[in-house]
């Protein structure tokens, strides 16, 4: 595998996708921190993150709330040292209720390939336990684990 630098290849586009997801499913902030540059600029919704020490805040948050988080990103688009996902996460909140959100995030990435830039558009809708589609043990999602397109999301 080629490195997964800018400039990006459709083949390093989507290594670099896998390896956000997979880090993102290990619900661990610190290492997920690490992919991003030490003054990495977020808009998540309508919060905005600036740093490592901000980003592991938020994540220890979030992952506080959405219990049983399981994510599932995929290529959109993709330039020189930019990449455009879409994904969905299921995930219940402490009185059991669960939800699927859907978003869109655009990436930029410095030289390194740590992320510089990233805005999350999400939005959450209510499902019932029976329409879960996200079936794996917590952690990374298994190879032969459907994605977005192939579930039909």
């Amino acid at each position: 595998m080629p490195p997964l630098t800018p400039p990006f290849t459709l083949e390093t586009a989507i290594a670099k996708v896998r390896l956000a997801e997979d880090g993102w499913n290990s619900r661990d902030p610190a290492r997920v921190s690490l992919v991003y540059t030490p003054d990495s600029i977020w808009r998540n919704r309508a919060e905005f993150v600036t740093g490592r020490e901000e980003i592991v805040a938020f994540l220890t948050r979030k992952w506080a709330k959405e219990l049983d988080y399981r994510l599932i990103k995929e290529l959109w688009a993709f330039t020189d040292h930019r990449i455009a996902v879409r994904f969905a996460y299921e995930w219940h909140d402490d009185s059991g209720t669960w939800f699927r959100s859907y978003g869109n995030e655009n990436w930029e990435f410095d030289a390194q390939g740590l992320m510089q830039r990233r805005f999350a558009s999400i939005n959450d809708l209510p499902i019932r336990a029976g329409d879960r589609k996200f079936h794996w043990p917590l952690g990374r999602r298994p190879d032969d684990h459907p994605g977005l397109s192939a579930l039909g999301l």
